[in-house]
């Protein structure tokens, strides 16, 4: 059976994702099987299994690091929230249902067998688990019924490290508070503290280090600095979301929207030399952009509406106007359309007007679309026969469309041929219209089903797949033709074989940790030898 290590943190974004990804990648590299595995996680990015099921991005992240095929028994609980008390929960890959705080709350402890259930399907393959938790171990209001941190680690009689986080200030006051709002069997379980993000000087810390040792009784297994490594963050606590920075070459902005989802679908733009990627909440910030994206939401409606109230629509409209490039993925691209009804109250209820930049109109259904893609960008031309919706719309082939390609469709035509993988998540069925032209010819590599999806219309394109970008000619061709658009001539950047990237940047996390934790002591605490 596997040995275990459980992640903790002092709070949300003190590290744990990241220091959980980086064990394991060490202990892939030190030959042990190694899976990641959170039973309960709350998160907006998510991602579609071979298997067609959904789970949490940070234990996508966690399992590539260890070298492993992502499945959904290592995130067995989903919370999307969908608004400020309500959450959509999704168990075992599945959608349960939609629910307020206050009834998850007194229900989440009958969820404990499929929690268990999908850490023994892992335990009897695995040699080691890495267990991450969720917040803070000490939030005293929630101790009662938790399935994620302490609650987890008696489930798996895990050892538990608990991560620090130093760049925001009160590291000290973080660990100490922590572990003494704790019951004794549960300050018991805490094997090792680990302070991260650390920049400067550690023998000025070390005094605290050690003073710190003596009140917990607990050892210091590493102070990890604050690496620089590229590595997909967890929803709008990403620090990528806020930071300001000098505009290059090439100019994206990113609508940040209040319920964004799945922003790591442009994470390979960063990695282009000359292009920059801005995320956007207010009309001040947005500037002049080459090209305007509206990424995914978990409420479609509603973050259409903050848009309109707070003047974001109407700069994109004008934008638009003047030439820049749109492009809307899953619910951005339902935005840019002419209406979005949800007669069966999956967000909002009734009808709202969209942005009216593709002749396309969207309904919400209650079963949501889970799947994986592959495919092509279609032609300038692509037509498509007569049918209901995206769901069942069939590609008529190469030049079968009556719609011209005038200049202004430089982005769509820049893509032609490309080739995609991706996977959907949606609630809702997009319908087109005469004046649209499907963007993409896919094939549903679960069920083999071929269909168009997606539509573009001048210089807007939409599009229903995350992680479209993934695919380096893909992105190179978006910035080429911005570049062209714009007049520029010097040579820019191009992308990196997104996938290989990572894998360096597990590397480089990897040998960070290696030099500022005390691994002997962390393998101790397993029960295990260091190989």
């Amino acid at each position: 059976m596997a040995k275990a290590i459980m992640v903790q943190g002092t709070m949300s974004n003190a590290g744990k994702s990241v220091i959980a990804a980086g064990l394991c990648r060490i202990f892939r590299q030190d030959g042990y099987r190694v899976a990641p595995f959170k039973s309960q996680n709350m998160a907006l990015n998510s991602f579609i299994t071979k298997e067609g099921l959904e789970m949490g991005r940070a234990q996508v992240m966690q399992a590539e690091a260890a070298g492993v095929e992502p499945e959904v028994a290592m995130n067995p609980i989903l919370l999307k929230p969908t608004n400020d008390v309500g959450s959509q929960v999704i168990v075992n890959g599945e959608v349960l249902g939609t629910m307020n705080a206050r009834d998850y709350f007194k229900m989440k402890r009958s969820l404990i067998p499929d929690i268990m259930k999908a850490y023994h399907h892992l335990e009897e393959r695995y040699d080691i688990i890495v267990i991450e938790g969720a917040g803070s171990p000490a939030e005293i209001n929630l101790k009662q019924d938790d399935i994620v941190n302490m609650g987890m680690a008696k489930l798996a009689d895990a050892p538990v490290l608990l991560v620090g986080d130093i760049d925001r200030g009160g590291v000290f006051a973080q660990l100490y508070g922590t572990v003494a709002l704790l019951e004794p069997e549960e300050k018991a379980r805490i094997k090792g503290l680990v302070i991260n993000k650390f920049r400067g000087d550690k023998s000025i810390l070390d005094p605290g280090v050690k003073m710190l040792e003596e009140l917990t009784g607990i050892p210091v297994v590493g102070v990890a600095p604050y690496l620089q490594v590229s590595l997909e963050d967890e929803d709008s606590l990403s620090e990528r979301l806020d930071g300001e920075q000098k505009i290059g070459l090439i100019d994206i902005a990113v609508i940040r929207l209040p319920r964004i989802s799945n922003f790591t679908d442009f994470n390979v733009f960063e990695s282009i030399e000359g292009v920059t990627v801005r995320y956007v909440k207010e009309p001040r910030e947005l500037g002049h952009p080459d090209l305007i994206i509206l990424p995914g939401t978990k409420n479609t409606m509603r973050d259409l509406l903050w848009m309109r109230q707070n003047g974001l629509e109407a700069l994109i409209l004008k934008a638009q106007r003047a030439g820049t490039a749109i492009f809307g993925v899953c619910g951005g691209y339902q935005m840019l359309g002419k209406e979005i009804s949800d007669p069966g109250c999956v967000e909002e209820g009734g009808t709202v007007r969209g942005m009216g930049l593709l002749d396309t109109s969207t309904v919400f259904e209650a079963e949501k679309a889970r799947t994986r893609v592959e495919g092509r960008i279609l032609p300038c031309g692509a037509g498509v026969s007569v049918a209901r919706s995206d769901a069942d719309r069939k590609c008529a082939g190469e030049n079968a469309g009556s719609l011209e390609c005038d200049k202004s469709a430089e982005l769509a035509t820049s893509l032609a041929g490309c080739r995609l993988t991706g996977y959907e998540i949606h609630m809702g069925q997009t319908v087109l219209g005469e004046n649209a032209q499907p963007f993409t010819e896919i094939e549903d590599t679960i069920t083999g089903e071929r269909k168009c999806e997606g539509a573009w219309q001048g210089n807007v394109c939409g599009s229903y797949v995350h992680g479209i970008f993934d695919n380096e000619e893909i992105a190179d061709a978006v910035v080429r033709a911005l570049a062209e658009a714009k007049g520029i001539t010097e040579e820019l950047g191009t992308a990196v074989d997104f996938a290989e990237f990572k894998e360096t940047q597990y590397d480089l996390l990897a040998a960070g940790l290696r030099e500022h934790l005390d691994l002997n002591k962390i393998y101790e605490i397993m029960g295990l030898q260091k190989a």
